[in-house]
């Protein structure tokens, strides 16, 4: 009898527990319908089909073979334009006759902002392509979104492991005594040096264990590598953000790890995790890597 009783109280127990987490866990899967919602998107990663580096002085466009940046066969006119890059500036002209927006509006010309800018990068678009200015270290170039995409024609959704408890962990933070800039390398090969708040300290299963910061958005960005990269996850690494700190303390829910979107399209120059962030633990937590990668 008292086995029987035992029996029944750890159930009521896990019930009690499971009924606790369910708020949370449908959090979670809301959170990851949305991510992939945002992927899916005409302007998600899925998107990104080209990147084109700019060279100094002009730089010609469209889908004719002679272009300096060439476009999807029957994406666009045979020749849109020109963009014209000096010094760091970048200005576009459109060709006579072709229909172009910038930032929405029709133009045939205009100079443009790239990504630097507190505001954003302006919007070249012609039918169904987009292009702005990105800038990486010493490079300039125009990434291209396209809302017709091989890669978002062929996606096939995300997977994921399986919501764990054990994953999500309260984390210490720690600000470095003095402003701190830490080296983050990218797939280019470029390093540059980015401002970090400080680092985060937790224990997971039982290891203790410690990720350096830089800020995102007005959240605390982690760009991390663990012993499931390359096996059931992104080979390069994943991403997490998180709250920023509240009396010291951060909530880590590798629930949400998430891939970089290197893992769904060539043309992205995403960061690589820094030495200190390459991590000697499996983290069976989080988004799993997609397709071949």
């Amino acid at each position: 009898m008292a086995e029987s009783v035992r029996t029944i109280l750890a159930v009521a127990i896990m019930a009690l527990a499971m009924a606790a987490d369910a708020p949370w866990q449908q959090q979670i899967e809301q959170w990851r319908a949305r991510r992939e919602a945002r992927l899916k998107a005409d302007d998600g990663w899925l998107s990104v089909a080209g990147l084109f580096w700019l060279n100094e002085g002009d730089n010609t466009i469209g889908t004719a073979s002679d272009c300096a940046m060439v476009l999807p066969a029957g994406s666009a006119p045979a020749h849109v334009g020109v963009l014209h890059f000096h010094a760091g500036k970048t200005s576009f002209r459109a060709a006579p006759g072709v229909a172009v927006a910038v930032n929405g509006k029709p133009a045939e010309s205009a100079e443009l902002r790239s990504d630097d800018d507190k505001d954003g990068p302006d919007e070249v678009a012609v039918n169904a392509l987009t292009m702005y200015v990105i800038h990486r270290g010493d490079k300039f170039g125009i990434r291209l979104k396209d809302r017709n995409s091989e890669y978002r024609r062929s996606f096939t959704g995300l997977h994921w492991y399986p919501i764990r408890p054990e994953y999500r962990v309260t984390a210490k933070f720690v600000a470095w005594p003095q402003p701190k800039e830490i080296p983050i390398a990218n797939i280019l090969g470029q390093t540059e040096p980015t401002p970090s708040p400080g680092y985060l300290e937790f224990t997971l299963n039982g290891v203790a264990l410690r990720l350096d910061a830089v800020t995102e958005d007005n959240t605390l960005f982690l760009i991390f590598r663990d012993r499931t990269a390359g096996k059931t996850t992104y080979g390069a690494g994943r991403f997490l953000n998180t709250d920023m700190p509240k009396d010291g303390a951060v909530v880590l829910d590798f629930n949400k790890a998430y891939n970089p979107p290197c893992a769904f399209t060539p043309y992205a120059t995403c960061p690589l995790p820094p030495l200190q962030n390459r991590l000697a633990v499996a983290i069976e937590a989080g988004e799993l890597k997609y397709g071949d990668h």
